[in-house]
């Protein structure tokens, strides 16, 4: 008979009465407070809010980056006790090596870990052709544009085959062309790769293009965190009349119009 544990879907996040602060002239700052959350395999769960809100907290801790004042992590069942193998994190900025090509870039994570050269770069040489870079293998971080070394990025943290991708604000430094353009191929790897992603961005109409489900956080510690689905087909239409209305229902979520 299977299991428990044996029949979560691998990626699964559930988060329990989670609650995190910080000291702040000598008194303490509340971001997080009895949080609950599910995150099933293979789903796009986006994460919006003011600054200050908790968003990137919430990504760290999920990450393993910092502990949490109370509550529990679980990925897949089993609690997060720091960083893991199941997780690799994309900042907004791509943190290449400049001394390191593209290919090694990539590689990088996969030698580190004691993978022979030759396997860790025909991993790598195939996860360059899934974000569309195989041209610039030999190239340089310098050589790239800001689109192209994101792209890196992500080739990088998929290279370890990981169940979850946790995103903080990946395309938050690029201009509106690249970042939608960026968003479509985000969409297509979720596609073809099928990992859990856990996005925190400022952007509403990015969380709704590509989310299963937003959850609003806010400001106000005694606000409760809400989550909503998004009820639209993909490929997403930014233009069709249902997701213009869920753009105004997330507007309104924090007082816009």
């Amino acid at each position: 008979m299977m299991g428990v544990q044996d029949s979560l879907l691998r990626g699964e996040v559930r988060v329990r009465g989670l609650s995190k602060s910080y000291s702040l002239n000598r008194s303490s700052l509340s971001v997080l407070r009895d949080l609950d959350l599910e995150v099933s395999g293979g789903e796009i769960l986006a994460i919006v809010g003011p600054s200050g809100c908790g968003k990137t907290t919430l990504l760290r801790v999920l990450a393993g980056l910092e502990p949490a004042d109370r509550g529990d992590v679980l990925i897949d069942g089993h609690p997060v006790a720091g960083v893991g193998r199941e997780r690799a994190v994309i900042f907004q900025e791509p943190r290449l090596l400049p001394w390191l090509t593209v290919l090694e870039n990539v590689a990088f994570g996969l030698e580190v870990r004691g993978v022979p050269a030759g396997q860790a770069r025909e991993r790598a040489r195939h996860y360059i052709r899934l974000v569309g870079l195989t041209e610039f293998e030999a190239a340089w971080p310098r050589q790239l544009s800001g689109g192209m070394a994101q792209r890196v990025g992500i080739a990088r943290a998929l290279t370890v085959q990981p169940e979850i991708l946790l995103l903080d604000e990946p395309f938050g430094a690029l201009d509106a062309m690249t970042k939608l353009t960026m968003q479509e191929e985000l969409a297509r790897i979720w596609r073809e790769e099928g990992v859990t992603m856990i996005l925190v961005t400022h952007d509403l109409e990015e969380a709704i293009y590509l989310a299963d489900r937003v959850l609003v956080l806010s400001k106000d510690s005694g606000k409760p965190a809400r989550l909503i689905d998004v009820d639209l087909s993909r490929p997403r239409d930014r233009s069709e009349q249902g997701f213009v209305a869920m753009r105004r229902r997330l507007m309104a979520e924090f007082g816009l119009h």
